[in-house]
């Protein structure tokens, strides 16, 4: 190819990409997730990796590569360019692949099986739209126990940390064979960790006066049956789950256990009943105001109709 047909094979070259990334956008406007490149910072705050270690230059597939430390609101789940700003770059970089010329590596960070780029944003979207398998990088894996899919979202991501804080905690408290409850599920991660701090909080007052120190596992029996369920009991009874869209009554149990000790601290004896309530009017989202006011508004139009 000549110099002027390759760089108008590069502009169309761009063109579809930008084509593509369109019509993704329009196929997920219901579920923008769905179309959004994972941001490597947001993965390490779910993820919260405890090392780096350096493993230097390797052969990577183009495949494996699923978000972007800095350039994630640039391109889309694909990788395709977002913006038309971005052509002219975009371009040199497709002109360089179109001319066989080999680029130097580009720097990803490694984690959970996957790679997300730090430095070489446009040249991991020309090799995806050249339908390139492998791109040579110099990578920094972080350590991380949970196994990651380049299609996941930011939310299946986070559904993947706590599905795997749940096994933990299930495995290792054997809370499922003593409780027979398989349902203490969670809307974040972090949370199972506070269920076993509020277990050995119960064990230590059980364990006051006593000469043998209660097990562990006769704890967790009598803080499931005298804490848990009777906060589970009126979380159901006041339908306070209602008020809380997209929550767990985990995540209720945790709040208003929290909300109870600050009133007790604040006003001294405090029911756990009204404890519940006042959490839920606080900060919970009130179904029937929201009735309330819709009627109002019916009964309005209602009348303004009868009017004319």
């Amino acid at each position: 190819m000549e110099i002027d047909a390759i760089t108008q094979q590069a502009s169309e070259d761009f063109s579809r990409a930008r084509g593509r990334a369109i019509l993704s956008q329009i196929q997920n406007f219901l579920n923008t997730d769905r179309d959004r490149l994972l941001s490597f910072n947001d993965v390490k705050d779910i993820l919260k990796p405890k090392n780096e270690v350096y493993m230097g230059n390797q052969t990577v597939p183009i495949k494996q590569v699923a978000g972007s430390e800095g350039r994630y609101h640039d391109f889309n789940k694909y990788f395709l360019p977002k913006r038309e700003h971005m052509r002219y770059r975009w371009q040199r970089v497709d002109e360089a692949h179109i001319r066989d010329i080999i680029l130097p590596p580009i720097l990803l960070y490694e984690i959970g099986g996957v790679y997300f780029v730090r430095d070489g944003n446009h040249r991991v979207s020309v090799a995806k739209m050249q339908n390139v398998e492998f791109i040579d990088a110099e990578v920094i894996s972080l350590s991380t126990e949970i196994n990651l899919k380049p299609s996941m979202t930011t939310e299946e991501l986070r559904d993947a940390l706590i599905a795997y804080e749940k096994n933990i905690f299930y495995s290792e408290t054997k809370f499922g064979e003593l409780t027979k409850f398989w349902d203490l599920n969670f809307s974040s991660p972090g949370r199972y960790d506070v269920i076993y701090n509020h277990i050995l909080v119960h064990k230590y007052y059980l364990n006051e006066g006593k000469e043998e120190e209660l097990p562990f596992s006769d704890a967790l029996s009598s803080w499931y049956t005298n804490v848990f369920s009777p906060v589970i009991s009126i979380i159901r009874e006041q339908w306070l789950l209602a008020n809380f869209p997209g929550r767990t009554e985990a995540d209720l149990y945790v709040w208003i256990i929290k909300h109870w000790d600050f009133l007790k601290k604040k006003y001294g004896k405090y029911s756990l009943s009204k404890a519940a309530g006042d959490f839920s009017k606080k900060y919970g989202q009130d179904k029937g105001r929201f009735f309330r006011i819709l009627s109002i508004f019916i009964n309005k139009i209602f009348h303004a109709g009868r009017k004319v």
